[in-house]
This record gives C-alpha cells, sequence and structure tokens, in this order.
C-alpha cells in the first residue's frame, strides 16, 4: 500500500491546486488497487459549526448515483408500508423492525420512515444518530412520501453535514466512473454547498476543495474552476 500511495503522490504537486478536471484526471490515473476505491471530496468552508445558524446540511441527488447498490429500510405501517415495497424498497416493518434493530441489526444504508411513526423511531436515536442512520425530516428521510423517499435513495442520494472542524465529506461515485461521470455528480453536489450557504458565513465561504480516493493522497482543486461547473 505504502508503494502504491508514493506512486501517486509522485504524480501530483502538493503545493498546486489544479482545476476540477485536471484532478479528477490526476485520481483516474493513480494506480488501482484491488478494489473498486471510492472518490471523496472535502470541502473546507468558512463557517464556525459551534454556531447553530453556521451549520451546513443539506442533500443531493447525485445523477450518476455512487457505483453501489443502497440497502433501503421503510418503517410504516398500513398503506405506507404496500407503498415502501411497491417502491422498491428492500425491507419493510414497523414494531418487530425497531425490536430487531435494538438488538443489534444493521442490514441497510437508508433509514426512511412516517412522521406518525417517529414516536416508536425515536426510541432508536441512540444507536442509529452515531451510525448516521436516524431519520430526519431535513434530509427527507420522515416524510409521507415514501415512494419518492424511497426512489431518491436508491438513485443516489446522499446527506452532507458541516463538521466540527469546518469540513464536509461526501462521496462522489467509484474511481471506475468515468471522469464525466465523477465531473457531473460532482457538479451536483457542489451546487448544493453553495446553495446551502448560511446568511451567517462571513469572508470567502469556499477556503479549499480536495479529492482523493479511498486510498490515494488528496488533489488539491482551484475553487475557480469548480465554480464555473454551477453557474
Amino acid at each position: 500500500m505504502a508503494k502504491r500511495y508514493s506512486e501517486s503522490a509522485g504524480q501530483i504537486d502538493p503545493g498546486m491546486e489544479y482545476s476540477i478536471a485536471e484532478a479528477v484526471e490526476k485520481l483516474l490515473q493513480f494506480p488501482n488497487t484491488a478494489f473498486d476505491e471510492t472518490v471523496e471530496v472535502a470541502v473546507r468552508l468558512s463557517v464556525d459549526p459551534r454556531h447553530a445558524d453556521q451549520v451546513v446540511r443539506g442533500t443531493v441527488v447525485l445523477p450518476h448515483g455512487l457505483g453501489k447498490s443502497v440497502n433501503v429500510l421503510v418503517i410504516a405501517r398500513g398503506p405506507k408500508a404496500t407503498e415502501a415495497e411497491e417502491a422498491g424498497a428492500d425491507t419493510v416493518g414497523a414494531d418487530e423492525i425497531v425490536e430487531k434493530i435494538t438488538g443489534g441489526w444493521f442490514g441497510f444504508d437508508v433509514c426512511i420512515t412516517t412522521p406518525d411513526m417517529m414516536g416508536v423511531v425515536g426510541k432508536l436515536g441512540k444507536v442509529l444518530g452515531p451510525r448516521g442512520l436516524m431519520p430526519n425530516p431535513k434530509s427527507g428521510t420522515v416524510t409521507m412520501d415514501i415512494a419518492k423517499a424511497v426512489n431518491e435513495a436508491k438513485a443516489g442520494k446522499i446527506e452532507f453535514r458541516v463538521d466540527k472542524a469546518g469540513v464536509v465529506h461526501a462521496p462522489l461515485g467509484k474511481k471506475s466512473f468515468t471522469a464525466e461521470t465523477i465531473l457531473d455528480n460532482f457538479s451536483a453536489f457542489y451546487r448544493s454547498i453553495i446553495q446551502a450557504k448560511p446568511a451567517a458565513a462571513k469572508g470567502t465561504y469556499v477556503r479549499s476543495l480536495t479529492l482523493s480516493t479511498t486510498m490515494s493522497p488528496g488533489v488539491r482543486v482551484d475553487r475557480t474552476s469548480a465554480q464555473a461547473l454551477v453557474r
């Protein structure tokens, strides 16, 4: 792994900012690993997440998905459970599913529920919250439009939130994707970041951009080239 990392690092100038297109090409030219790595982006923002009015969060459906199947759980009853099944949810249930999760089952990537079920699902906050799986109205996973939520999750909808250091991390797909596909996904994500800018944010909103794969060094991206994609 160290040899592969060093070989990749030798292909970039650590002090240089590449255009977004060049950065993607650099990633795709890095030596391959034994698995299909995830392409990731890190965006450092001029916000202080300690203040509620500077928290940056949102969701976006990547136009080309993430390159993996998404296992969707829906916790609902009656017609909404039927709607979930017809929309293609992998697991559908109510109280029995809550008990199963309480017992340690986490065989899903996304959890969706209806508002009337939050009294039951809310009890799972301590186990789902730390895993980023807790349904939330702001992310569209607590909703009456179950079919839409399931379809978006299957299509590659991601949720992003700034961390304590003021950085937003997000996946953009797989290294096996074409450069054009990764650029399309990046464009959709970056547009959402810009639209989520808090009114309280001061100065230059985006401080830095870095692309990487699961096992690669980061490639710094020129912010002007990224901004040009969302105009």
